[in-house]
């Protein structure tokens, strides 16, 4: 057999895997989510009761969609998880799969924060829409800043947590984004710490835009918690930059920032004047 043939097979083998493996994924979610929905259903007077049920649902789903995906996860430090409970945790993104990650790792009693898009994913998308975790509309301004405020009166309300990935959209290239000040808000409006969530190498496994998945090791560090009593909202922008470094500092030489990459995100309409 020839170079080009073999590398033609080892080719079509990977298709075929990463096709198996989405059907299998995708059966899951479907089943998983839709029971999950009904019990939902239940429970839609209580907004908190349905965060807590799908993060049991994020527990069972997340996991098993990594490892269906081909990932094994090494955690480092996951004990912090818990025990800085409530707070803030913020994880860079690079991949579809840090949906499901994120699912798994967030706490019992956390609040997941993602775009307006999840609710595009067949099962998925519908189970998220009556879970009671916050979605944001990017293109609406006022409504994403009132449902942020809604959901840190929750929050403080019922000590819980909120699960965030600063940078909005997905890196293409697995490299770090500028960071938007959401979650600076937040700790602000909550006094939660911020706990970095850092995932290395996690965009070498589901190719965006594509069904194609490459079996990999996934590293997941969860640093101390930062301190956020003395932040202040003129000072938004310097605390996420702080936050940004954090990252900058842990990341792979092959994730970090570009040389000119900015910390934070352009200043958005409505956002207060540096002092």
């Amino acid at each position: 057999m020839s170079d080009h043939d073999s590398s033609s097979g080892r080719t079509s083998l990977a298709a075929l895997s990463s096709a198996v493996r989405f059907v299998v994924g995708f059966t899951l979610v479907a089943v998983a989510s839709t029971l999950t929905l009904l019990l939902a259903l239940l429970l839609l007077p209580f907004r908190v009761l349905r965060i807590k049920l799908c993060n049991y649902y994020g527990k069972i789903v997340g996991y098993s969609i990594t490892r269906i995906a081909g990932v094994t996860p090494v955690l480092h430090h996951g004990e912090r998880i818990k025990q800085a409970h409530p707070a803030i945790y913020v994880a860079n993104h690079t991949s579809t799969l840090d949906a499901f990650l994120s699912i798994w790792l967030c706490p019992v009693g956390g609040c997941g924060v993602m775009k307006k898009e999840v609710l595009r994913i067949p099962f998925f998308g519908q189970l998220y829409l009556l879970s009671g975790h916050l979605w944001l509309d990017r293109a609406n301004k006022g409504s994403a800043i009132a449902a942020m405020s809604g959901i840190a009166r929750t929050v403080k309300k019922h000590g819980l947590s909120i699960w965030i990935m600063p940078e909005g959209t997905r890196s293409r290239d697995g490299r770090l984004r500028p960071l938007k000040l959401g979650f600076v808000h937040l700790a602000i409006a909550t006094g939660l710490p911020v706990v970095p969530v850092v995932l290395h190498g996690v965009h070498k496994n589901w190719v965006k835009h594509t069904l194609y998945v490459q079996p990999t090791t996934v590293d997941i560090e969860v640093l101390p918690p930062i301190d956020t009593s003395a932040w202040r909202a003129e000072s938004a922008r310097e605390h996420a930059a702080e936050v940004f470094e954090v990252f900058v500092e842990k990341l792979r030489e092959d994730q970090k920032p570009l040389p000119g990459v900015p910390a934070v995100a352009e200043k958005e309409r409505g956002e207060p004047a540096a002092a």
